[in-house]
């Protein structure tokens, strides 16, 4: 018998999680499951109860939230032998649509948790930060701050914070060091590092990246002109922004240095964090056990 703690965040994301425990009463296979539900109560607080679930021997823990949630509970959970499971209630869900999870609370216990495998997937780190699925710098990291203010959720509240923001960014300088020597100076509109493919929404910004390879997908995105933009929304959101050669480029690594003029917000995971001028992003090969539907083909 296998015990599961669900961490929920009961504020993340737009949806009401009231229904979950009953959810979970109904549909968990309790011939394999014994679980428990506990609560987050402050920013942190995710990370906390798992690095106490794994100290206590607990086989899974399941964040039930948004990217941040999914970020601060996967942090305690990088390089234990402790499953994870994502329960999303996001507005975007990037890392779980790209693992092609259900959006649905029923189906995740019914088809991930009750009848799923266990894959290992790399997680990254920006200096000491852990995360799993994007970071960026430059207007990416000023949408993700920009969308954490506004109260309001969902891909209109995105959009628009893209629109009000676009018009008025001037791209900062950086310089980009790859492990294999490879220096280069850029004035991107922004800098995406991807583990995963999307943002969320499905607007997959680096549609071949992959969990599994060992490398991150760094993706220097420059400010087009305001002609293109229709085209390159269209291929953002179809998978196909890598045609899109004059206005973006893909290099891979495993490990990255960034050097900027000065302090500036980074988006991690989709939430906003101040960070020193210059920072290094790595990966973290096959570090974290993750539950995904069985005989989904994975990259």
């Amino acid at each position: 018998m296998k015990k599961i703690r669900f961490i929920v965040n009961p504020i993340s994301g737009h949806h009401n999680k009231e229904r979950f425990p009953g959810l979970v009463e109904k549909y968990i296979d309790k011939s394999q499951f014994e679980y428990e539900i506990v609560l987050t109560e402050r920013g942190g607080h995710a990370t906390e109860l798992a690095k106490e679930a794994v100290s206590k021997g607990i086989d899974i823990v399941a964040a039930v939230g948004g990217d941040g949630t999914i970020n601060e509970t996967a942090q305690a959970l990088i390089g234990t032998d402790t499953t994870f499971v994502i329960v999303p209630f996001g507005s975007g869900n990037g890392l779980a649509r790209h693992l092609h999870l259900p959006l649905d609370a029923k189906k995740i216990i019914t088809e991930v948790i009750n009848k799923g495998e266990t894959i290992r997937i790399d997680t990254c780190r920006l200096n000491e930060k852990p995360f799993l699925s994007i970071a960026g710098a430059g207007f990416d990291a000023a949408i993700a701050d920009g969308f954490a203010k506004d109260p309001r959720r969902g891909f209109s509240t995105y959009f628009r914070v893209i629109v009000d923001k676009y018009f008025k960014y001037e791209p900062d300088k950086m310089l980009i060091r790859l492990d294999d020597g490879e220096a280069m100076e850029c004035a991107p509109l922004f800098i995406t590092f991807a583990n995963s493919n999307q943002f969320g929404y499905n607007a997959k910004i680096s549609p071949k990246a992959s969990l599994t390879d060992g490398l991150i997908d760094i993706c220097i995105f420059n400010k087009p002109k305001i002609i293109s933009l229709p085209r390159l929304g269209t291929l953002l959101m179809t998978g196909h922004i890598d045609l899109a050669k004059k206005t973006l480029k893909i290099l891979k690594a495993k490990k990255v240095s960034v050097s900027r003029k000065e302090d500036a917000v980074v988006n991690i995971d989709g939430e906003p964090i101040m960070t020193d001028k210059d920072f290094t992003i790595e990966v973290i090969p096959s570090s974290l056990k993750l539950m995904v539907k069985h005989s989904q083909s994975y990259r």
